[in-house]
């Protein structure tokens, strides 16, 4: 169960094995049945989550009740109401399992012991925060510069075979679209590579 984090650390720093069973020791197992939430606005959960299996969906319901993707998590991903999780505000966000899902979590406070204790590990999280501030930026200039078909290209690039696992109109909220506008664009695509 722990492999794929252990994977995913060495993709970015260099662990001593000590320092690799801290982390485990401050991991818990959770299992998100399919359309369950493991998040709703106005809770205090000072917790992120590393995804082993399935897929999650963050999304914000505005005063409409209309409802905005703000981010997909699948394999090897973490998510979390990082506002919640660092700030320890109340949520804004869902955490909606899209797929029945496992996932490993960690609390804040023993994020800060794990700091101490294995610095390697602040490294290691820095390293994915500047990477997601990043992408949160890209897709930021993205919905400013391009169009439909460009961001959908790039969301499939961002989350490889993703397209498969959620429904449409998921994908189509998440890029700010119509389901019926990305179902064209998708026929588009697929239609151009079987020229």
């Amino acid at each position: 169960m722990y492999q794929s984090i252990i994977d995913h650390c060495y993709r970015y720093v260099t662990p001593t094995s000590k320092d690799l069973d801290f982390l485990i020791s401050k991991l818990s197992k959770i299992t998100v049945s399919k359309k369950k939430f493991l998040l709703e606005p106005g809770i205090h959960i000072r917790e992120q989550y590393f995804v082993i299996k399935g897929c999650l969906r963050a999304f914000y319901v505005d005063d409409k009740g209309n409802h905005h993707t703000i981010q997909f998590a699948i394999e090897d991903w973490w998510v979390a109401d990082f506002d919640t999780f660092y700030n320890d505000l109340p949520s804004k966000l869902y955490l909606e399992a899209l797929e029945d899902s496992t996932l490993l979590a960690m609390s804040y406070k023993d994020m800060e012991q794990l700091y101490k204790e294995a610095p390697i590990f602040e490294r290691y999280f820095r390293i994915l925060l500047t990477g997601a501030f990043n992408s949160h930026r890209k897709r930021i200039l993205s919905s400013l510069e391009k169009d439909t078909k460009d961001r959908y290209l790039e969301f499939c690039s961002s989350y490889s075979n993703i397209e498969n696992r959620i429904p449409n109109y998921h994908i189509a909220n998440y890029l700010g679209v119509s389901a019926e506008s990305l179902s064209r664009i998708r026929t588009a695509l697929k239609a151009d590579t079987s020229e």
